[in-house]
């Protein structure tokens, strides 16, 4: 039997009758982390990895029914082994791992294997199956060590203060802007952040992650001299808003895997571009995938098939789930 398969509603467990990452409202979701393309409204219950409780009520309301499992600790439902396992990803990421009668799957959500001190680090899990995002599964996705991109940031930060010019860095708000704030150097000038961002960073703090001081860019005028000296994180959906006229004269540029194809630089329209994602790169996957020892090998959104071709010129059995993953840009939630 299969543990996971694909439904209308979301990848479903037959046996515990249970959906990881609904796309459609279900009675029992099982949640791997709370990007808006993981966790939606609307579920009846919600079961989590605990780290990521605060971000669950934070974006999804403060009233949902949610229950938290530590990492590695185990729930039975229906006969089915369940646990949640770090995915590195983000605050609370998780991997899913299930286990019913000797088989054992494991559903990764979104995962990266590099270490950033934002959240728990990616943890391999043996397993039968292992289902896999691909959002960055070509080969010309390979990432810099991330300390390089912070030290990119912070020069370019640096030589904008001086200049006297405010440097607007736009990141999605739940995730990437938290991991940069950990990693620059907040001596700088001060932080201002998008009304998106601070509730999240909130959160991070209460959680005992290390956020610099941020202050809210909206209590800042046009005329404000902190301003030619500040980093200020806002989300996509900012750029080009009335919200950004109160910069005055502004350097910006953009965090995104995305950054790494030089098209998608001159698409978005930013001075710079700088190349940090919280996915796994192209030899990420491979190692993680490698690391479980799975015999099959489910690959879900972005460059399913080329992965999947890759996997099997490999001798593993590989094929792609159908999803509708892959849209995390806080965009709308930013709007909103």
């Amino acid at each position: 039997m299969d543990l996971v398969i694909a439904r209308p509603e979301g990848l479903y467990c037959p046996p515990g009758d249970f959906y990881i990452d609904p796309w459609r409202p279900v009675s029992h979701s099982v949640i791997t982390h709370g990007h808006g393309d993981h966790a939606r409204t609307g579920n009846s219950h919600y079961l989590a990895a605990s780290p990521g409780a605060g971000i669950l009520r934070a974006r999804l309301g403060a009233d949902i029914n949610l229950q938290n499992l530590d990492y590695g600790e185990r729930l039975v439902h229906h006969g089915v082994t369940l646990s949640f396992h770090p995915a590195g990803h983000v605050l609370g990421s998780a991997q899913v791992r299930l286990e019913y009668q000797g088989e054992v799957w494991v559903a990764s959500g979104d995962y990266k294997v590099e270490a950033d001190g934002t959240c728990a680090p990616f943890e391999p899990v043996r397993c039968h199956t292992f289902i896999t995002e691909s959002t960055f599964g070509l080969p010309i996705y390979r990432w810099q060590p991330q300390q390089e991109i912070f030290s990119e940031i912070d020069s370019w930060w640096r030589a904008n203060a001086q200049a006297g010019k405010a440097s607007v860095l736009f990141a999605y708000a739940f995730g990437k802007a938290q991991r940069i704030l950990h990693g620059i150097d907040a001596s700088i000038g001060p932080i201002l952040v998008h009304g998106a961002v601070e509730p999240l960073n909130r959160v991070y703090r209460e959680g005992g992650i290390r956020i610099p001081d941020t202050h809210y860019a909206g209590d800042f005028k046009k005329t404000d001299p902190a301003l030619r000296q500040a980093l200020i994180l806002a989300p996509p959906s900012a750029g080009g808003s009335t919200w950004m006229r109160r910069f005055g004269d502004y350097s910006d540029a953009f965090a995104s895997g995305w950054m790494r194809l030089r098209g998608t630089r001159r698409r978005r329209g930013v001075d710079r571009g700088f190349v940090l994602s919280d996915h796994a790169d192209w030899p990420g996957l491979l190692w993680a995938i490698e690391q479980t020892g799975a015999e099959r090998v489910m690959v879900t959104h972005g460059s399913v098939a080329v992965l999947v071709r890759y996997l099997r010129d490999l001798g593993l059995d590989a094929q792609g789930f159908t999803t509708e993953y892959g849209d995390e840009d806080d965009d709308k939630a930013a709007s909103a």
